[in-house]
């Protein structure tokens, strides 16, 4: 019968701190043959690195069998701790390499479609033009994208922050307007305060938490909340601008999403001396603690260009 081994295991040093790169690599391709290809390596370099490292320290991280591998219960808690050193590892070289070179590489970001084809479009342009060595690709939607699960380098959010694990820096803010298509001049001659709404139709956005209630001011006293009725109800902004344009009611919309119909007069702010919230417009960031050059350069360009400074 074999003797057991009580030996410690080894210090971790250069050697086995390399084999975590070969043993994340196994884990998220799933295969030690998916794994060469990807490290440029041959299989049999993959799987003597993994068996060295299960070697040393005495335990089993991988299942192996003719069609997969899987991870242990160990080796899913290891491969957890390898991927956060492998990425500040990815991020500390990367900050190395971005203190001497130009922004470069493919950015990959995602904003609400009315901000993005109105703001956003434009400063990727710019962007563009002042680093030819950056590639981006956006991807606009009016729903909640996960940065981590798609990859994304950062997102425009429009309004209120919900996602409080997220770091955020604020480049600008908006006003809200109620507004109606230029027809409707005569309808909203009995419109006087807030409360006269209620006998309109409402284009509603169902995409704001509560689309139907809102609450406007006036001065430092007043203050009055009414809640519409909707008669027809979307999910992206760009569509209730449409329908509204349509007469199809009054909403109420971002001043970016309005403003040149306003000054062309194809729309008419209503109860222009009444406000509405006022909303911030973020970008943020899946967590990390290192940001490469050109999420920084997109976002200082993007705050330029709106000429506010971060908060």
């Amino acid at each position: 019968m074999p003797k057991e081994n009580n030996q410690a295991p080894l210090d971790p040093g250069l050697g086995s701190l390399n084999r975590l790169a070969y043993f994340a690599a196994v884990v998220e391709a799933g295969s030690f043959t998916a794994a060469a290809e990807r490290m440029g390596v041959t299989k049999a370099v993959v799987s003597q690195q993994v068996a060295r490292l299960e070697q040393e320290y005495r335990t089993t991280l991988l299942i192996r069998s003719t069609r997969r591998v899987r991870t242990t219960e160990t080796g899913q808690a290891f491969y957890y701790r390898c991927a956060l050193i492998l990425k500040e590892a990815e991020d500390a070289f990367g900050e190395l390499a971005d203190s001497a070179t130009e922004p470069a590489g493919l950015l990959r970001l995602t904003a609400p479609f009315d901000y993005g084809i109105g703001v956003v479009v434009p400063a990727i342009a710019a962007f563009a033009e002042r680093y030819p060595a950056c590639r981006v690709e956006a991807r606009f939607s009016d729903q909640t994208v996960d940065l981590s699960a798609e990859h994304m380098d950062l997102a425009i959010r429009v309004g209120w922050l919900t996602e409080q694990y997220l770091q955020a820096r604020l480049i600008g803010r908006f006003e809200q307007r109620l507004v109606a298509a230029a027809q409707w001049r005569d309808r909203l001659a009995a419109v006087a305060t807030p409360i006269d709404l209620t006998a309109l139709p409402l284009v509603a956005n169902t995409a704001l938490r509560d689309p139907t209630h809102w609450t406007f001011t006036r001065g430092a006293l007043e203050r009055q909340s009414v809640t519409m009725k909707a008669a027809v109800l979307f999910n992206a902004t760009l569509a209730v601008r449409e329908a509204v344009l349509a007469g199809a009611g009054v909403s109420v919309l971002p001043d970016y999403a309005v403003a040149s119909d306003l000054e062309d007069g194809r729309l008419v702010h209503v109860l222009p001396e009444w406000n509405l919230p006022r909303g911030d417009i973020h970008v943020v960031f899946p967590t990390a603690r290192y940001r490469p050059a050109k999420v920084r350069a997109f976002v200082d360009l993007l705050a330029e260009r709106l000429d506010v400074r971060s908060a």
